[in-house]
């Protein structure tokens, strides 16, 4: 089996093709890549906590958290260390091997990055991987988070720079991509992806993914979000996205970012189960496990764990040696999650 080349040239007709390749040609495919970096059968567990909800002043059309919508989100302020970490210990106990913070912030405050650093250290010595979704950040903030001990930052690019615009207009483009390039500067690992099923072409599905493989550096992670539509927000109502084309989107992932982790985030909800095995077989190798994505449900954990133990997938569990963080392979019958931010906007008002 040979391993894909890992590219950051891909052509937009390239990916476009990908995507028109007749089903199970492109499934068969993606596997093999997937098979070539990964071990097919396991499943990288995490747990998603939203430590400052509400209020945010984007107008992401997506996002329930923002406070020009009416969606019964109710604004919180950012929760304690104590409070956080208690949650990270149960997560931990349930199975969850990564932990990531959502704050509804559009920029945080140096104030704001001080406490978040003070709680992402008291996560971080837990043995947990630790992931933050906070908004837009300088350098230094960055920097400051890496100190922390943050493994990873999460920051969106949502879709296609065509399309973007009309979807946010409180944020450009550029902004997000700055952002990433504080992150990788800091020396923190990237979590980036999109949300499809937003009215969006097929060519703009095919132009989120190539902008995420053309990147500097492919994002570790990789979140694919599927729409979650909230009572409202200006996409509620939204025509639903066929679940073959979700699976699609998927496999032309794994195609470009051999390496990354690509993950099932937001929109589980709404899978059945069969189609959640085809996006195992075409590449996902990450889930968020729990009962609330942020603001929106999630599947529950008992129903998370039969499904992969009916599949005969099994967890990764990150662990520390020598302080350095890496994936092994756990011999246990949990159910295993992914590592992301759900459907973030990345400002961290995530859905």
């Amino acid at each position: 089996m040979v391993e894909a080349v890992i590219r950051h040239d891909w052509a937009r007709d390239e990916v476009v093709a990908l995507f028109a390749l007749p089903f199970n040609d492109l499934l068969h495919r993606a596997h093999a890549v997937h098979r070539a970096h990964h071990d097919p059968n396991a499943v990288q567990v995490s747990t998603l906590l939203s430590i400052k909800t509400g209020g945010c002043p984007e107008d992401c059309a997506y996002c329930p958290q923002a406070a020009r919508y009416d969606t019964g989100v109710q604004a919180q302020k950012l929760m304690s260390v104590d409070a956080v970490v208690a949650r990270a210990q149960a997560a931990k106990d349930a199975g969850a091997s990564r932990f990531c913070m959502g704050a509804a912030w559009r920029s945080p405050k140096d104030r704001d990055i001080a406490k978040v650093a003070e709680i992402v250290g008291a996560v971080k010595a837990l043995g947990l991987e630790t992931c933050a979704t906070l908004g837009m950040l300088t350098g230094g903030q960055a920097a400051t988070l890496k100190g922390a001990g943050l493994d990873y930052y999460n920051h969106n690019l949502d879709t296609a720079p065509e399309f973007y615009g009309e979807i946010i207009h409180t944020r450009q483009y550029q902004d997000r991509l700055d952002t990433l390039e504080h992150v990788r500067e800091a020396g923190l690992k990237t979590c980036c992806g999109g949300i499809v099923g937003m009215g969006e072409s097929r060519g703009q599905r095919a132009g989120l993914l190539q902008t995420l493989a053309n990147l500097p550096e492919h994002p570790q992670s990789v979140p694919i979000n599927q729409l979650v539509q909230v009572e409202g927000t200006p996409l509620a109502g939204t025509g639903a996205l066929d679940p073959f084309e979700f699976v699609r989107t998927i496999a032309v992932a794994r195609i470009l970012m051999p390496a990354s982790m690509v993950r099932l985030s937001a929109g589980r909800q709404q899978m059945d189960d069969a189609v959640q095995a085809l996006c195992f077989f075409a590449g996902a190798n990450s889930i968020f496990y729990g009962e609330k994505l942020l603001t929106t449900g999630n599947p529950d954990v008992e129903h998370d764990r039969a499904l992969l133990r009916r599949l005969d997938l099994h967890p990764l569990d990150v662990v520390e040696e020598a302080g350095t963080v890496h994936a092994d392979i756990l011999e246990t019958g949990h159910a295993a999650g992914a590592a992301g931010c759900g459907q973030g906007c990345g400002c961290g008002a995530a859905a």
